[in-house]
């Protein structure tokens, strides 16, 4: 037996020795405070990360006799705890929900929804980053309940879930949320933001984001190929010529070139493959990407300009894929695992390939000069970044297991809508 299976035989055992003993010794639960409720909610959550999740529904039931003044303060204070070290360990909103919905069930992603509400109006707005906004608008994460009673008893009423119920919702959130590893901090922190770190993004243009959205969903909702087609050149090319008009006045106003990071969450299955595609894509765009293949995410570093690019074109790339893989064939080897994987590995690779033709095409056609050291300073700024928030990265590499898949997948990138047109420089000055 290995020291890790030693080590997790070992971590079993005591959850169940501690479980023992807290039902041995445990007083009626109607005389705990919300300190020893909360005490409890933490063990049931730690001994349900070590696999022992019947201790879930028991401390759920034990629990559930315990006074809903002190049970909605214990709940509500045992989440604050967890956001207060999640959020300076790397985490945003959205993150969160991304991985209770990959972990839990919709209870649980309403519930930290709510949790992350409450959280975050302690702070007043204008000490929110932009994307904190954002992201809190995204997932809805805004108080529906009145203040007058606790939030936990308001949110078993409105799912129709008895305490027991809600409270095993709990310990599995809880016990999901204890678990995340440490990552990069990307983002100032809630309460620590001002308007500087606003304007540090100001180069993008709400106005054409908006535009090129609503050419690419679109283009993603039409059924005729050639009019999806049209939509997206159209949706890139407007993002392109607005990324040049923006170096230029950058080069022109002497603007220190900056980058930042941000990640794109991706859909099971295959979360390796698909992340490749998004990482040739910005690779593209001057941008560099590391893959979190486990919790699901692809992290990116670049110029925000580019990082709106990578992840408008990414969105419309994987979606084709999907459909081209979906309608590659019906037979039995073309729903396995691995020609699907070979598929998307194979789309990436392509992808990649002609992402790269079309910007060497598109250096070819860069005659403004003033371009030159605006670009040269954006590498810089992304590898100094890139370097900061990821210092020990690895390759990593991926077996194609059908040639049918890698054949079919290569045809249908060759097909694919790129899009990646970009203006000749000299009509943007």
């Amino acid at each position: 037996m290995g020291s890790s299976d030693r080590a997790r035989r070992a971590a079993k055992q005591q959850a169940r020795a501690r479980h023992a003993q807290r039902m041995a010794n445990g007083a009626d639960a109607r005389s705990l405070d919300a300190n020893g409720i909360a005490g409890r909610l933490w063990a049931a959550a730690n001994d349900y990360s070590y696999g022992q999740k019947h201790t879930a529904a028991a401390e759920a039931e034990y629990l559930a006799d315990a006074d809903d003044r002190q049970l909605g303060i214990a709940v509500a204070g045992v989440f604050h705890r967890a956001l207060n070290f999640l959020w300076p360990s790397g985490w945003l909103p959205y993150d969160l929900v991304q991985v209770i919905s990959r972990e839990c069930d919709g209870f649980a992603v309403g519930f930290v929804t709510d949790v992350i509400a409450v959280d975050m109006s302690q702070h007043a707005e204008a000490t929110l980053h932009e994307r904190w906004r954002d992201q809190l608008r995204q997932i809805e994460a805004r108080p529906w309940w009145p203040h007058d009673r606790q939030h936990f008893e308001q949110w078993l009423a409105r799912h129709i879930l008895s305490k027991q119920e809600g409270l095993e919702v709990v310990i599995v959130a809880l016990a999901t949320l204890m678990a995340l590893p440490k990552l990069p901090l990307i983002l100032p922190l809630p309460g620590s933001s001002s308007v500087a770190d606003v304007l540090l993004g100001a180069g993008v243009d709400q106005k054409v984001l908006a535009k090129v959205r609503g050419l690419l969903a679109k283009a993603e909702s039409t059924e005729f190929p050639e009019e999806a087609e049209a939509l997206s050149a159209k949706a890139q090319e407007l993002m392109s010529r607005h990324a040049f008009e923006r170096a230029l006045l950058d080069a022109d106003e002497h603007v220190a070139q900056t980058a930042s990071s941000r990640r794109v969450w991706l859909d099971t299955p295959y979360v390796g493959a698909k992340a490749q595609l998004v990482a040739a894509v910005a690779a593209a765009n001057r941008s560099r990407g590391v893959v979190y293949e486990k919790l699901g995410f692809i992290a990116l570093i670049g110029a925000d300009l580019d990082l709106e690019i990578t992840e408008l074109l990414s969105t419309s790339l994987l979606l084709q894929a999907t459909r081209a893989m979906v309608a590659s064939g019906a037979g039995v080897d073309t729903r396995s695992r691995t020609y699907r994987q070979s598929f998307l590995l194979a789309y990436a690779v392509r992808i990649g390939q002609r992402l790269r033709a079309a910007a060497e095409e598109s250096d070819d056609h860069a005659a403004d000069d003033r371009l030159l050291p605006v670009l040269a300073d954006r590498e810089k700024a992304v590898s100094e970044l890139f370097e900061e928030l990821h210092p020990a990265t690895v390759k990593k590499s991926y077996t194609v297991g059908s040639t049918a898949g890698w054949q079919a997948g290569t045809a249908a990138a060759d097909q694919a809508d790129l899009g990646v047109s970009r203006p000749n420089l000299t009509a943007t000055r």
